[in-house]
């Protein structure tokens, strides 16, 4: 199988971890993994040239990376997975010629889970004032065909910040409500964008969005039934909005 563009600049991305962290176990096991196990034994300089620290270790790195990316269209997954878990961080090209940038983190535990593209996360205060907040919420992503989550409907884990940080790894998209300036959402909001989800910003007070959020649009209401509807309608017309556009991210 040949490589595209992109694929071949990912490889080359992943190739200064694999130069920095690989053993020869590592070498090995990347073998077991993409059916290539053999070729990593068999090959002359290979492992040589990594235990003496040779000159010429880059370019058969490379050349076996190419190897197992072009044995099977599986292997490429395989090997992003095997060396960025070797990394403790690395920025790689998208798909679209951008950038995606793929990490390690040292705090959250990464879900196995996938995205559901139905799931919309709510970070707001957990207060009785927000009761009527939460219902229009959550009155809003039915309308739009989508259903809602606090993480106070969840204990999955025995912290609660992992919980937050597996809430917002499945959910397509975050409402944030920065009403009263919660810490925790702000906190939460920046966990919503470093993983690149669209997040939708809400506020009773234009005052409680911070300095470096308010270039951001956002969605002002008022704490009362006329508020409390007009934001179902003006968020439900948000999320579809965003529900139909594969490729939003940050704020809306």
């Amino acid at each position: 199988m040949s490589l595209d563009q992109n694929q071949q600049k990912q490889l080359l991305a992943l190739k200064s971890v694999v130069l920095d962290k690989f053993t020869p176990g590592n070498w090995t096991e990347l073998g077991m993994l993409t059916g290539c196990v053999e070729e990593v034994r068999k090959h002359p300089r290979l492992i040589r040239s990594l235990g003496w620290g040779d000159p010429d270790y880059e370019e058969h790195a490379l050349s076996m990376l190419l190897l197992m990316a072009g044995r099977d269209p599986a292997n490429m997954a395989i090997i992003e997975d095997y060396v960025l878990g070797k990394g403790d961080g690395i920025t790689l090209p998208s798909l679209d010629g951008g950038k995606k940038v793929l990490f390690k983190p040292s705090v959250f535990e990464v879900p196995d889970a996938p995205v559901d593209s139905s799931l919309v996360a709510v970070m707001m205060p957990f207060d009785s004032a927000f009761v009527g907040t939460h219902a229009a919420i959550s009155r809003a992503c039915t309308d739009a065909g989508m259903k809602c989550q606090r993480v106070d409907d969840l204990w999955e884990h025995a912290t609660v910040i992992q919980d937050v940080f597996s809430l917002i790894w499945r959910a397509s998209i975050v409402v944030c409500d920065f009403s009263g300036r919660n810490a925790n959402v702000f906190y939460e909001c920046g966990i919503a964008h470093t993983l690149g989800k669209p997040v939708v910003p809400i506020t009773q007070h234009k005052s409680d969005v911070p300095f470096d959020l308010q270039h951001h649009r956002y969605l002002q209401y008022l704490n009362n039934v006329e508020g409390l509807a007009r934001l179902q309608q003006e968020l439900a017309k948000r999320l579809r909005t965003l529900a139909g556009t594969s490729h939003s991210f940050g704020f809306g």
